[in-house]
């Protein structure tokens, strides 16, 4: 008799299994009926069309930036960016407005890796050095206010070799500002270890 009852219940649930599947194919067809589809890939399109043209616009900004960047001129996209700010304070100081061009490099800070900030101090060094030359002339003396630039031109270098001891043109723009400050050793004798290669005193990669 188990048995039986057993068999029955399996039919009766086989018969239902039909029925229970038509229902719930009759709410899903009545769900999604043919407006409903319609507006749906209508709403699909419209979000693939808005995502295309952005993609085309963004893809002019990056244009545009790298234009600039490459340029020298400061760039009118992602101006929150490193390389924006970076890229503006180097089209300042080309330009000789270098306290706002130090100030903007020094907000660049905030956003900088290591290598960056090495970068930032080169540059920081470069527009003190520039400014005591334009303060100091063709004298070889050197006065007081052209002194203390030169002197935080050399404190630039030294943080940018800290952050980067590879950085070639950083030593090199030192041992310049080595030979012109009074009682400063000559390079190549303890402060700066390549000796012989003054040249003059325009630092290299100055705007």
């Amino acid at each position: 008799m188990a048995l039986n009852s057993l068999s029955i219940n399996v039919k009766t649930s086989s018969a239902l299994n039909p029925t229970l599947l038509g229902i719930w194919l009759a709410k899903i067809t009545h769900f999604f009926s043919v407006k409903k589809i319609t507006w749906l890939l209508l709403i699909i399109a419209i979000c693939s069309a808005v995502n295309v043209a952005y993609l085309l616009t963004r893809i002019n900004q990056i244009n545009a930036f790298n234009a600039a960047v490459s340029a020298g001129l400061p760039p009118k996209t992602d101006l929150q960016s490193f390389e924006a700010k970076f890229s503006t304070a180097f089209w300042l100081a080309k330009n000789e407005r270098y306290k706002e061009a130090t100030l903007l490099f020094n907000k660049a800070l905030n956003l900088a890796n290591t290598t960056q900030k090495s970068a930032i101090q080169y540059n920081l060094g470069n527009i003190f050095f520039r400014r005591g030359l334009v303060i100091n002339g063709a004298n070889m003396t050197v006065r007081d206010e052209a002194e203390y630039l030169f002197r935080q031109a050399k404190t630039a270098y030294q943080q940018s070799l800290r952050l980067d001891n590879s950085f070639w043109d950083a030593r090199h723009n030192m041992d310049r500002i080595l030979t012109m400050l009074p009682g400063t050793p000559t390079p190549g004798a303890g402060e700066s270890d390549t000796p012989g290669l003054i040249m003059g005193s325009i630092p290299v990669g100055l705007p």
